[in-house]
């Protein structure tokens, strides 16, 4: 009797341990995510923070799985991350790569980052949406390339409607673009070397440098430069206009006017405006299950998330058939339509001539 007195609470002490040895990895598993809607998802992404937690929060109120983010900022866009996969190759830790762009996206699968998004459904046949020439990623919602201005001290008819405009002696010291090194202005300078070249686009760039162009550390900064008076006009993106027009500040946005056929002209070509699309692909490796990576893809590439971008303050141009007739207001005339894979292999050379003419790193 005495020895069955001494075992019982010893069981009851185990039982209790046990009790709350369970509850800690229990919380701990919600903690990391697993949680009964399915598990965890780590998404690395350079969309702007305000796009990623508005689209963040529908998926996880959707699907009820939790996403992990790893954000990058506006001085370093796509650049860092990018970097920092690369470092995270042998041992990965992101599940899903969304780029604001797609040039960083090519130099990731190039380098054998990502594995082909086999069972995504997009729901939608007929070219949609963009799928790379290697099938490892996948193009949704677009940007465009524009020349934004000051309201108050350009009119909208004098502003300048191609890239030779802006070395016009007229705008000497009142054009800002972002430093090439990192974000769309880098795409961008790339598709003009790989259209015409990179001697035109190297006398363009040394013309816009005697014209006193000014450098900013990304395209947000450039806009709050014509914003606060700095420069009149400069080169960004179209979210970028519209985040400054919310804001109240007097800045427009004119489209790069194309060429007409047999147009004659000196200097740089006008291809008209680019377009920028947002690229999504599943990190080879990633520690998520392959259901909840899938759903992340998909929901990214729907209808609805092509309709959050739209609707946010960065006003994504939709992409999906149908879709964009929705939203007249981002309508661009005349898209210039390139072979992004084109464009990024002609990266190297392009950073060796704005190094060459512009200075830096």
């Amino acid at each position: 009797m005495a020895a069955s007195r001494s075992i019982a609470p010893r069981r009851a002490g185990l039982f209790m341990l046990l009790g709350l040895m369970t509850g800690l990895l229990c919380a701990c598993s919600r903690e990391n995510g697993e949680s009964a809607g399915g598990g965890s998802v780590v998404l690395y992404s350079s969309a702007d923070d305000y796009v990623l937690r508005e689209m963040v929060a529908a998926f996880e109120s959707e699907t009820g799985l939790r996403v992990r983010l790893l954000g990058d900022t506006e001085a370093t866009k796509t650049t860092g991350l990018v970097q920092r996969l690369l470092s995270e190759k042998d041992s990965p830790r992101a599940d899903v790569w969304w780029s604001s762009e797609p040039f960083g996206t090519i130099r990731l699968a190039r380098e054998g980052l990502f594995e082909p998004a086999t069972g995504v459904e997009t729901g939608v046949e007929g070219g949609w949406p963009l799928v790379s020439n290697d099938g490892l990623w996948l193009g949704f919602a677009s940007r465009a390339r524009v020349i934004a201005y000051h309201t108050g001290r350009v009119k909208e008819e004098d502003a300048p409607r191609t890239l030779r405009d802006l070395t016009d002696p007229r705008w000497r010291g009142r054009v800002g673009i972002a430093r090439p090194e990192f974000g769309t202005t880098r795409g961008h300078f790339g598709a003009l070397v790989e259209a015409c070249g990179v001697e035109a686009f190297e006398a363009w760039l040394t013309a816009m440098k005697a014209n006193g162009v000014r450098l900013y550390s990304g395209n947000a900064s450039a806009v709050r430069g014509v914003a606060d008076g700095e420069i009149d006009v400069c080169l960004t993106d179209t979210d970028d206009v519209w985040v400054a027009q919310r804001n109240g500040w007097p800045v427009g946005l004119v489209y790069e006017r194309p060429d007409g056929p047999g147009e004659s002209v000196e200097g740089l070509p006008s291809f008209g405006p680019l377009l920028m699309p947002n690229t999504v692909a599943l990190v080879r490796g990633g520690p998520g299950s392959p259901e909840a990576r899938r759903r992340l893809v998909e929901f990214l590439l729907s209808e609805r998330g092509e309709r959050i971008l739209a609707e946010s303050d960065s006003g994504n141009i939709p992409l999906r058939p149908g879709l964009a007739a929705a939203y007249p207001r981002f309508e661009v005339p005349s898209p210039w339509v390139v072979d992004y894979e084109a464009v990024a292999e002609v990266d190297a050379v392009t950073m060796e001539v704005c190094r060459r003419v512009l200075g830096g790193g």
